[in-house]
């Protein structure tokens, strides 16, 4: 879990659960990342990665996630917490086995199915699970 001892930022946004604010939620995270300070391509790298994993969390949710479509929310969570730069982003549907979710087949070039797999791959550490109200996907990366 992302609980350190002193979070420096934190944003919280809701947004309904239409695929038409993929790219703002993107372009949050991605700007915030590029705010960070360090390295110019170190921040880039990590900008990129950040919008789409948000991005690719985010359509998750709203494809899966989402009990009554276009009425439910989707709530995302950017926060800087010591040397972490936390994600997590809430759905309120079923849920699913995360563990589960098989690796793709990389020569395959399936539309669907990768997400995760970009999701574990570019973050350091990531978890899902489920709360009273719904479920959380909360994805870490150290920032320095």
């Amino acid at each position: 879990m992302c609980t350190t001892s002193e979070t420096i930022l934190n944003l919280d946004i809701m947004v309904p659960s239409q695929t038409r604010y993929l790219r703002l939620i993107g372009n949050i995270a991605e700007q915030l990342a590029r705010d960070l300070d360090g390295e110019k391509s170190d921040r880039e790298a990590l900008a990129y990665h950040l919008n789409l994993v948000v991005t690719e969390a985010v359509t998750n949710a709203i494809q899966y996630g989402c009990a009554n479509e276009r009425k439910d929310k989707i709530r995302i969570l950017l926060s800087i917490e010591n040397s972490d730069l936390c994600v997590r982003v809430y759905d309120y549907g079923q849920g699913f086995d995360f563990e589960a979710v098989p690796t793709p087949d990389i020569d395959e070039l399936s539309e669907r199915g990768r997400g995760i797999f970009f999701i574990r791959s570019l973050m350091d550490h990531v978890e899902y699970r489920k709360t009273e109200s719904g479920n959380v996907l909360e994805m870490k990366k150290r920032i320095t």
